[in-house]
């Protein structure tokens, strides 16, 4: 199912750790309809056998990487445009130089609730480290920050369910 949707969205996942996590933001990202995937920092990547820049992983890393992302992504891996850039700063001055209003999905005192965000026609939207969230550094950098309300308990959400939260009010709203 295609979205009426005109907007654009690419999904930035900084320094993530766990590769299930990283296999499954690919395969949501594919049934939003994210135009790109981008892993910076220090989040592991599958292999890309089209890139023109050498892969600088030793061959059997690579290996385990994509297998265990593959674990979750089932293949959307794929079927979606995604790079490695290590440079975070260097993936928000570039997409901000195209248009792109970059978006923290992160707690702090200047976010806006989710529900009260309304997103913009080009939309990057950054995903931080799974226990400490996006570096402060980081979210300096960005343009906006929005916050999913937490009604229990917990203090956060794990990282795929907040992007699957983020993402579908990005596309639908």
């Amino acid at each position: 199912m295609k979205s009426d949707s005109p907007r654009e969205i690419i999904l930035i996942a900084h320094n993530l750790r766990s590769c299930h996590n990283v296999g499954s933001l690919f395969r949501t990202a594919e049934g939003i309809g994210v135009q790109k995937v981008i892993l910076s920092g220090y989040s592991p990547y599958p292999i890309d056998g089209s890139s023109k820049t050498p892969d600088r992983r030793l061959p059997h890393i690579a290996a385990k990487l994509a297998r265990q992302i593959n674990k979750t992504a089932l293949g959307a891996e794929h079927m979606i445009a995604w790079q490695h850039a290590p440079d975070i700063y260097e993936v928000v001055r570039r997409l901000k130089a195209d248009g792109w209003r970059i978006v923290a999905v992160e707690q702090a005192a200047t976010s806006v609730k989710l529900p009260a965000y309304q997103p913009p026609g080009k939309v990057a939207l950054l995903l931080g480290r799974e226990v400490e969230g996006v570096e402060p550094e980081v979210l300096a950098a960005c343009d906006d920050i929005v916050e999913i309300p937490m009604y229990g308990h917990k203090e956060s959400y794990n990282v795929v369910q907040a992007a699957a939260m983020a993402l579908y009010h990005c596309r639908f709203v």
